[in-house]
């Protein structure tokens, strides 16, 4: 009861306010006090905050802080000048060190990759130096190490629990190189990625720009040669960023003869349906604005072409079903089950050699097939400028595969294209544009003529009357051109007057190849039978054309007529009698329409003048022709 005896002098409210939870707080943000607190004579213990000491630990640090910071400034000093006072190795001798140490790296990293793959590190460093021809040194000896050095599988990165489970020495041993391979590799890609983007700059240094080339080689000497490996799909990405520029360079036609060789060397296919997916993609992008030779490179894919595989003469299918049990073979347990385990290494195996199946392979081709076909369906409608050619060139090569649907759709854009081919020539705004019409037209024939060849028996019933009749009225045009025989392979000065173009590796052929190829298309490689009106008007009108053109044109178009005479001399002998009057009527030379021409109405005396040609293979070959024809009547 003494300790409650002086109860009314306490100041309760008084030190509430002073040593209170507020108070408290606000005692925590300030520095705490390592003085023990004290209990008063009235049993309430006091927290003593000792404020002198404390600023003056302050004070002592910031001192202590200025000490260093002046002591650090002084050993700055002494190095800057200890490095000024050594002698600077001229860059020469640099670049010789340079190319020592990464050849004593590789040698001893191709001597034993699980040893010293960690020495690649010092070579990834040297990619970074200040001075180029060593970056360009280590990215092109990075790039041979890996190639040597990256096994025939991918890599799969290890998880958590499997990095949580005890292994042998050599496991560990081998699992260490395979990760930090990994590793690296993930390193050096990115640093391609961020060297390459020179390549599309225009104001970049040349030290620059020289780099990113190697860094473009690099990456396409990698997708060659380990297309297998991680991280494809990043050095994909960069070869379809250089392609996605207009401008054509010496990067750009790496990246696309690249492309080309993955699509026709790759065999299961997945390569190259990224490759495309990530081709699509950007064309979609930059709404079809990108060089004619990108869109070349599918003509190089090996689509749905190996798959038709003949029965084997020495194995037979179905071979795990039950034989009878007069049929088996005894075995004993053991045999049995040493067999079962053979049977799943050799599955383990097939799994790690990444075979793949016949069946697979035709599913990613069929996939790859209609991304093709998407991106040339939607070129053709949106139309931009320097891409017809290319997607009818495809389109013809890939007719076989089209599936009967779209047959329709696509004579309609087709008609629609020599449309305006025909309206673009009628106008003739520039000279320039005149041969470019010319030979989108005459694909678009030989692309009709291929899709009807490529369904083989199901569309026997469709005549392309339309494609007939513009190639039969293109011929005389065509024989009065000068350029018939030309194309960019063609080595001649340019004309100064017009305008530079820019040289293309597909459409190289010339305007009398593609003339032939259609011919042949529509006499020779049709199944059923074939107008014969139609035939005697382009016997005519070939060789009335054949007067007026170069030897080489003259030449094959006589070839055509000979061919025509051996296939269907009996309808066509009418046409060299000059007694005997097949038709009736007149006939009429500017038709458009070779129905319409009425070709029996009229005698081919052409062949009198070629044979008086200046040429003599031009004589002998007409000569040959009249011989054919009279024989054949006989």
């Amino acid at each position: 009861m003494d300790r409650f005896a002086n109860a009314a002098n306490w100041k309760l409210e008084q030190t509430y306010e002073t040593c209170g939870p507020r108070v408290l707080k606000r005692q925590k943000k300030e520095k705490e006090s390592t003085r023990l607190p004290i209990k008063t004579a009235s049993g309430i213990v006091v927290q003593h905050v000792a404020s002198g000491p404390v600023v003056q630990e302050e004070e002592d640090e910031g001192e202590e802080k200025e000490e260093k910071e002046e002591k650090e400034e002084e050993n700055v000093e002494e190095m800057v000048v200890e490095q000024e006072q050594k002698p600077k190795i001229p860059e020469r001798q640099r670049v010789l060190e340079a190319k020592e140490e990464l050849a004593r790296i590789a040698f001893a990293v191709q001597e034993d990759p699980e040893e010293n793959v960690a020495m690649c590190k010092c070579m990834r460093e040297m990619t970074d130096d200040h001075n180029p021809t060593i970056q360009k040194l280590a990215l092109a000896a990075l790039m041979t190490l890996y190639k040597d050095v990256i096994p025939g599988f991918r890599i799969r990165p290890l998880s958590e629990e499997e990095l949580k489970i005890k292994v042998s020495k050599d496991v560990k041993k081998l699992r260490n190189f395979e990760q930090g391979l990994l590793s690296g590799y993930q390193v050096y890609v990115e640093k391609l990625g961020k060297l390459l983007k020179g390549t599309s700059r225009t104001d970049g240094s040349p030290a620059a720009v020289s780099v990113a080339k190697v860094a473009v080689n690099c990456a396409c000497q990698l997708l060659i040669h380990v297309p297998h490996f991680n991280f494809r799909g990043e050095l994909l990405k960069m070869i379809v960023q250089v392609l996605s520029v207009k401008t054509v360079n010496e990067s750009f036609e790496k990246c696309r003869t690249t492309l080309e060789e993955i699509f026709s060397t790759d065999e299961d296919g997945k390569v190259s349906f990224e490759a495309v997916q990530m081709l699509t993609r950007m064309l979609k992008a930059k709404h079809y604005r990108v060089h004619e030779s990108v869109l070349n490179t599918f003509l190089s894919l090996r689509l749905l072409s190996e798959l038709d595989v003949k029965a084997s003469t020495e194995t037979v299918d179905n071979q795990g079903r039950k034989r009878k049990k007069k049929d088996r073979e005894f075995r004993t347990k053991k045999s049995r089950k040493l067999e079962k385990e053979k049977k799943e290494v050799e599955k383990e195996m097939k799994e790690a050699e990444a075979t793949v199946s016949y069946e697979e392979r035709e599913k990613i081709q069929s996939e790859t097939l209609k991304l093709v076909f998407v991106t040339y369906f939607k070129i053709l409608k949106e139309r931009p400028p320097g891409l017809i050619a290319a997607t009818l060139e495809g389109l013809a090569k890939f007719a076989h595969l089209i599936n009967l649907d779209f047959f329709g759709d696509l004579l309609v854009a087709l008609k629609e294209l020599i449309a305006e081919a025909e309206a673009e020539l009628e106008n003739e705004t520039s000279s320039s544009e005149s041969p470019n019409a010319t030979r989108e037209a005459l694909l678009c024939v030989i692309t009709a003529f291929a899709l009807l060849q490529g369904q083989g028996e199901k569309m026997l019933n469709v005549d392309l009357k339309f494609f007939t009749s513009h190639l039969y009225s293109t011929l005389l045009p065509l024989s009065l051109n000068a350029d018939i025989e030309f194309s960019h392979k063609t080595l001649r000065l340019p004309d100064p007057d017009l305008p530079t173009v820019a040289p293309t590796r597909v459409n190289v052929a010339t305007q009398i190849e593609m003339v032939i190829r259609a011919l042949d298309a529509l006499f020779f490689k049709q199944n059923g039978a074939t107008n014969v009106s139609r035939m005697a008007a382009f016997t005519k009108r070939l060789l009335l054309t054949s007067l007026h053109m170069p030897e080489k044109s003259t030449l094959a178009s006589v070839g055509v007529v000979n061919k025509l005479g051996k296939k269907y001399h009996r309808q066509l002998a009418g046409l060299f009698s000059t007694e005997e009057s097949v038709g009736d009527g007149v006939y009429l030379m500017e038709a458009d329409e070779p129905e319409r021409s009425n070709p029996f109405a009229a005698t081919i005396w052409e062949t009198v003048l070629l044979e008086k040609h200046y040429s003599p293979a031009v004589s002998e070959a007409t000569k040959g022709m009249q011989k054919t024809f009279v024989q054949k009547q006989r």
